[in-house]
């Protein structure tokens, strides 16, 4: 689940490659809805995806930039995530929305989800 709780992920369609497209869509359980997408800009497995996004509902100006790096460090892996917005305006228009909140929620969530499936060392 990618979300905060209290919401779903009722869309999730990802066409995973350069040119490709990706959609979410997420449902507050009170009827809300907020979607998203974006094309993947450049993918280099297993290190480096960038890809546009842009809500159906824009509560920032322009499209953001993301960069997922992955990178090994001990055995595990390390996931970093920038996002570039057109303007130092849109930033700041992220910076003091709950975005931040939301994302840490969902990678709390995610982490959770890896940890209950790790197989035990021999």
């Amino acid at each position: 689940m990618l979300g905060p709780p209290g919401w779903s992920m009722p869309v999730c369609e990802i066409d995973f490659r350069v040119g490709g497209r990706y959609r979410y869509v997420w449902a507050h359980r009170d009827g809300a809805e907020m979607g998203t997408g974006g094309i993947y800009k450049e993918i280099v497995v297993p290190e480096r995806i960038v890809a546009t996004e842009r809500f159906d509902q824009p509560w920032y100006p322009g499209e953001g930039l993301g960069t997922v790096v992955l990178t090994e460090h001990a055995g595990k892996t390390m996931l970093t995530q920038t996002l570039l917005y057109e303007s130092s305006e849109a930033r700041d228009m992220v910076l003091r929305s709950p975005m931040e909140s939301g994302i840490t929620m969902s990678y709390d969530q995610l982490e959770h989800l890896l940890a209950s499936r790790q197989v035990p060392s021999a």
